[in-house]
Parts: structure tokens; C-alpha cells; sequence
């Protein structure tokens, strides 16, 4: 419960947090920022991290100079793509075995039910797609280990999946982030975009609620 409230918090405060730690922390706030890209791409225990609000915090805060994005991009490119590669070998080495034994309270079974869905639909491009969808972004790629999907077609979308969502959340945040309306509402737009990176999910589960309702009243 308490790890809920903290991740609830930091999403809600996310710019004050985040400006705090690197007032606090000052180059060593890139090494922060590349660890929870990469934890939330490359650990599936670690989906609650934030992801495209804090890319677009962080883009914000390089336009008002506090961050430099020549810098933070590259490397959160490569946190991306790192945790990526991570999350699939560790899916194809022990993938089947660690779903088989994970204790539910570290492994959400019904995140990883979902993603691999979303893998039998779409194939190699939920590599691609999983970028913008909390929680499948961080299943995706220990989902394409399991299926031991083709690791050069892996490697592709992964790095084209990589450079485009770290770009427009960095570089959005970094043209956007300082516009007058949006940084004195920044708590705001950070929810917008959470919301907007949870409506897929949410669309699917009214669907499949209907779904339910409609089969059940057969």
C-alpha cells in the first residue's frame, strides 16, 4: 500500500520531484533517469515506474536549462533499448520457468496474459506499438523472448521503438513543457498524458466487458 501512495505521488508531483532530485543530485540525475528507463523497459517487476510523463518532465526541464537533451536523449535511447534486449533474453533463457514459479506478488500474471495477447495480434510490431502502452512496454519484450521471436527483427524494432518514443516525450516536453499555459499547469498536463497512455487499455477493457455482458445474456 505504501509503495502505491509513493508511486501515486511521484506521478502527481512528478515536475517537483523530479526538478528537486536534479537540484539535488546534478549530473548524477542522468544516471537516475536511465535506471528507471530502464527498470520499466527492462524488469517486468518494475511496470508501476513512470515512463511517458517523466520523458516529457525531464524534456521540460531541459528547455528550461536545468537538463541538457543533446545528453539526456542518447542515453535514455539506450536505457530503452538496453532494458529492452534485457527483458527478452531473460524471457527466452528462464522466461517459461520464472512464470511458472514468480511469486503474484512480484508478477503480475494477468499484465503478462494481456501483453502476450497483444503479441499474438499485432506479431513482431508490439515491439514497436509497446512503447506507448504503459505496462505492455515493459511485458512486450519478455513476452517476444518466450515466443522466441527472430532476435534481429527483435533488434529493429526495439531500436526504432527506442529513438521514437524517447524523442517525442523528450523533445515534446522540451518545445511544449515551457509554453506559458502548460509549465503554470504542468502537474495537469502530466495527468493528461497518463490518461492518455492508459485510454487504449481502458477501451479494451470496456470492450471486453461488452464482450462478457453479450455472451452472458446468450
Amino acid at each position: 500500500m505504501e509503495l502505491i501512495t509513493s508511486v501515486i505521488d511521484l506521478v502527481l508531483h512528478l515536475d517537483v520531484h523530479l526538478l528537486a532530485l536534479t537540484q539535488q543530485y546534478g549530473l548524477w540525475i542522468y544516471a537516475i533517469l536511465f535506471l528507471i528507463i530502464f527498470s520499466e523497459t527492462g524488469l517486468v517487476v518494475a511496470p508501476f515506474l513512470p515512463g511517458d510523463s517523466l520523458l516529457f518532465v525531464a524534456g521540460a526541464l531541459c528547455g528550461m536549462g536545468s537538463l541538457e537533451l543533446g545528453l539526456l536523449a542518447p542515453l535514455l535511447m539506450l536505457a530503452a533499448f538496453s532494458g529492452d534486449n534485457t527483458n527478452y533474453w531473460i524471457g527466452r533463457l528462464i522466461g517459461t520457468s520464472l512464470v511458472k514459479h514468480a511469486n503474484s506478488r512480484f508478477f503480475n500474471h494477468a499484465h503478462l496474459e494481456k501483453t502476450h495477447a497483444f503479441y499474438e495480434k499485432h506479431g513482431g510490431k508490439t515491439i514497436l506499438f509497446a512503447r506507448f502502452l504503459p505496462i505492455v512496454r515493459t511485458f512486450a519484450p519478455f513476452v517476444a523472448g518466450i515466443a522466441m521471436m527472430n532476435y534481429r527483427l527483435f533488434l529493429a524494432f526495439s531500436a526504432l521503438g527506442s529513438v521514437v518514443w524517447i524523442s517525442f516525450f523528450t523533445v515534446g516536453g522540451y518545445f511544449f513543457g515551457n509554453i506559458p499555459v502548460i509549465k503554470n499547469n504542468l502537474t495537469l498536463m502530466v495527468l493528461v498524458i497518463v490518461f492518455i497512455s492508459i485510454l487504449p487499455g481502458l477501451i479494451e477493457f470496456i470492450r471486453h466487458r461488452r464482450r462478457q455482458a453479450k455472451a452472458s445474456n446468450l
